[in-house]
């Protein structure tokens, strides 16, 4: 189950980072939605360089690389947004954005699909709605590799998650 990546606070040591970054355990190729053109099982290491330039952090975990902006690093719309790398194949695996606007589910159902029937899923992308183990609510969108999970309010987004399909279900 994938689970939100806490935003990384910019004054924080790196002991708290390493211990509030999220781990994809299993993550192969396989088609993802794409962020700012970076996309997860496709897209390498040397193209968030040049896309974003140098991070504001760099930090190795579990055997995987996390390319961090944030503070005065952040990328345009966002609090922060963090790219985790395969250091072997220089592969992005996952990326986890934290929104700067506020985003509500009108907004989120609006942009990347409505919740799933019950039954067969639809060829378009839709939603499930899921539970983290701390009972905060996201919504999975399996065909497109995403997951959004809300803040504790229920109603507005807290943090985006770009993965491959095969790592999403």
């Amino acid at each position: 189950m994938l689970e939100p990546c806490p935003p990384v606070p910019a004054g924080r040591s790196r002991m708290r980072i390493l211990t509030v970054l999220a781990v994809l355990t299993f993550a192969v190729p396989a088609a993802a939605k794409p962020w700012q053109g970076i996309e997860p099982g496709v897209s390498k290491r040397d193209e968030i360089i040049k896309k974003f330039g140098e991070p504001s952090r760099t930090v190795k975990q579990d055997g995987k690389e996390i390319i961090a902006y944030l503070s005065k690093e952040a990328i345009k719309g966002t609090t922060q947004a963090q790219f985790k790398v395969d250091p072997d194949t220089q592969m992005v695996e996952r990326i986890d954005v934290f929104p700067g606007p506020i985003i509500d589910k009108e907004t989120v159902e609006n942009s990347y699909g409505p919740s799933c029937p019950s039954g067969a899923a639809p060829a378009t992308p839709c939603y499930l709605r899921k539970l983290t183990d701390d009972f905060r609510t996201y919504f999975l969108y399996p065909r497109l590799g995403l997951a959004i999970f809300f803040n504790e309010d229920g109603k507005t987004v807290q943090s985006l998650t770009f993965t491959t399909q095969k790592a999403a279900k």
